[in-house]
């Protein structure tokens, strides 16, 4: 067979085609590739005498694939192996098909891709800033409503109160009431109104405005003149009018509370590859029922797969790695507890291909939850007439990734726009009693790259994020208060019956009560504490050991946030 033959029939998703041009890639580092396909997903095994380099072979595989463009290829599942080994030692998944940034998981490196090419550049987060910009896709900076609310004081942001007062005069009187509630909101309308200016790169002109927007908003007579005006740019003063109107019959009281009640790691339970499910289901959230009511929004990470799909992406048997599979009646059980809103964004959500992850989703939606994990995602719900966004995140490529800051920034900034409150939930960090500090750095996990969550948290909340909820190290950790809002960098594990180990403070658990404003801002909120047995069931835990434990190292790990934790639980902001 020619090998024009061979590539015309890779592209068509031949296996044993693809297998001989990635074999061809690696053979100069030593390195044998077995492939199979099944549904959507190639499966690569990749042996060598010595355990194949991560960073090179995902390089080489990265660039094949991408070359061929098969289009029924949306995963490529690749193991690496030492020759004669049946379990591999490390494993990886490339999504094909995806935004032009690419950050394999477990590198600690970030790939550009040059453009017009298929090839991927190399570079370390800490040269980045160095790198001539003129090589790399071009990325823009641009204020969101949020920054035009925290940066009022910029003399360039003026206008904004200027327009709030002209509208009040052109249209009808406005209670005080209904633009305090509703100036939040009014910012992000007139942000689109007048496109705030550009962020300028460091050291270039900036180009200085002819005509200062308070001039051309000095009367009345002005405004109707821009209203009229076809530029997309001007003021729209319909659209103004429009939001003010429905403000007065529909106004968001200022003080309006939103309570939202969180938990961290939900499984209740797998039957792959052995049944581990309780006897009895209907008694797992029985003892921590009443912690869950009483809320406006119920949110957990349901750390495994509703679905019967009988294949697993995992190969287990070396005591690291685990596949989850629930069984998908028990939708009920988690809507029953209270559950309206979970996370499908972490490690095990495509334990069972794409498949199973697509499968949890509808299994979520059917008894009117919502499930929040999908690439690209923003999943609305709408609590008091307040509209509320929500984004997961984990460290993965096939879901919103953390290691992405770029794309995350944007998605955040597009939920701000449609949404008056954002919260981010984040699956990602170091695992286990050794990971209960957090620090703003990168951290590993059995050198897998876990991200940053300080740095991640500040930067989204910089776009216009409300509220962060973490998850993923599977013990609590430290809070914080950022520019007003709440970040919780663990929340623990909640229940893992005979999945999850629960010794010593893997077992500290709890339910985060929270009170937040039509603004995001966190008002109040309290540990519930919660304690796992050895089985992994929740209790409520009297002795409020969860409490001190976050008590304690959010006075470490924060020891300057304006948060304050007392003995019973109670989170409150500092007075000054």
């Amino acid at each position: 067979m020619s090998q024009e033959e061979i590539l015309i029939r890779a592209k068509q998703g031949d296996q044993s085609a693809i297998a001989f041009i990635i074999n061809q890639a690696l053979n100069n580092i030593g390195v044998k590739a077995r492939a199979d396909i099944q549904k959507n997903n190639l499966h690569l095994s990749l042996e060598a005498s010595e355990l194949p380099d991560k960073r090179t072979c995902l390089k080489h595989i990265h660039q094949r694939m991408k070359a061929l463009e098969v289009p029924s290829i949306d995963f490529v599942n690749i193991y690496g192996l030492r020759l004669g080994h049946t379990i591999p030692e490390w494993t990886e998944v490339i999504e094909l098909h995806q935004p032009k940034i690419y950050h394999p998981a477990g590198i600690g490196t970030i790939w550009w891709q040059l453009e017009n090419t298929d090839y991927f550049q190399e570079c370390s987060t800490l040269t980045l800033p160095y790198l001539p910009k003129s090589n790399f896709t071009k990325t823009e900076t641009i204020f969101s409503s949020h920054d035009i609310e925290r940066k009022s004081s910029n003399k360039n942001n003026k206008f904004t109160w200027l327009l709030v007062s002209a509208i009040s005069i052109v249209l009808v009187p406005i209670s005080t009431a209904v633009v305090n509630s509703q100036t939040y909101r009014l910012n992000s309308i007139i942000s689109n109104i007048f496109p705030p200016p550009k962020i300028s790169p460091p050291n270039t002109s900036v180009a200085e405005v002819s005509q200062p927007v308070s001039a051309t908003l000095s009367s009345p007579k002005n405004i109707q003149n821009l209203a009229n005006t076809p530029n997309k740019n001007q003021f729209n003063l319909s659209e103004a009018s429009e939001f003010i109107l429905s403000s007065i019959k529909s106004p968001i009281n200022p003080e309006t509370r939103i309570t939202i009640k969180a938990v961290g790691d939900i499984i209740p339970g797998t039957n792959y590859p052995k049944n581990k499910l309780h006897p009895r289901k209907q008694e797992l959230f029985v003892s921590v029922k009443k912690l869950l009511q009483n809320a406006d929004i119920v949110f957990g990470n349901f750390e495994s797969t509703l679905t019967s799909y009988p294949k697993s992406r995992k190969i287990m048997g070396s005591g690291r790695v685990f596949a989850f599979r629930t069984p998908p009646d028990y939708r009920h059980l988690l809507k029953d507890a209270g559950f309206s809103v979970l996370s499908v964004a972490n490690n095990h959500s495509f334990d069972f291909f794409k498949q199973g992850f697509e499968d949890t989703i509808a299994n979520i939606k059917t008894v009117g939850m919502q499930a929040v994990g999908k690439k690209g995602e923003i999943v609305y719900r709408k609590v008091k007439g307040i509209n509320i966004g929500f984004i997961a995140f984990s460290n993965y490529s096939y879901h919103n990734s953390l290691l992405d800051l770029d794309s995350a920034k944007k998605l955040v900034q597009e939920a701000d726009k449609n949404a008056d409150i954002v919260v981010i939930s984040v699956h990602a960090g170091a695992e286990g009693t050794r990971a209960l500090r957090i620090k703003n750095r990168t951290e590993y996990f059995f050198g897998e790259n876990r991200g940053n969550k300080v740095l991640f948290a500040h930067k989204l909340i910089d776009e216009g994020a409300d509220l962060i909820l973490g998850h993923g190290p599977h013990v609590p950790r430290a809070m914080e208060i950022y520019q007003g809002k709440l970040i919780a960098y663990s929340l623990g594990n909640f229940m893992g019956y005979r999945t999850l180990s629960s010794k010593g403070k893997l077992g500290y658990s709890f339910v985060l009560e929270l009170d937040i404003n039509p603004r995001g801002d966190f008002v109040s909120g309290k540990i519930l504490p919660v304690h796992l047995n050895s089985k992994g069931i929740p209790y409520p835990d009297k002795l409020g050991r969860s409490i001190k434990l976050i008590k304690e190292l959010t006075q470490k790990d924060f020891p300057k946030t304006m948060l304050e934790i007392n003995s019973k639980g109670e989170i409150t902001k500092k007075k000054g």
